[in-house]
């Protein structure tokens, strides 16, 4: 499938991309080498075949959630910069 200039430059439009003319030719030869590439995958026999999130078998890395003692409010607050006691300060940034 060929991918024209002018789809590039549609694509790139949508994307707020400045493009030169070198990097339109470009990008469509490889936009379209990709696209030839999809086709051939679609060619393939995938009766059968479990969709697939990852190749190989993944499992879960994560820690198991355990309680554990957090600081207090003084130790939270000690190395803020400004604080009301109770309440980290910051500067105001909306009107």
């Amino acid at each position: 499938m060929s991918i024209s200039k002018k789809e590039v430059e549609r694509i790139a439009h949508l994307a707020r991309l400045d493009l030169t003319e070198a990097e339109k030719d470009r990008f469509a030869d490889q936009l379209s080498q990709i696209l030839d590439h999809v086709e051939q995958l679609n060619e393939l026999d995938t009766e059968g075949v479990e969709p697939t999130f990852h190749v190989i078998e993944m499992t879960n890395v994560f820690r198991n959630d355990r309680e554990t003692p957090s600081l207090s409010r003084d130790e939270t607050l000690g190395n803020a910069p400004q604080t009301d006691g109770r309440f980290f300060l910051v500067p105001r940034i909306i009107e």
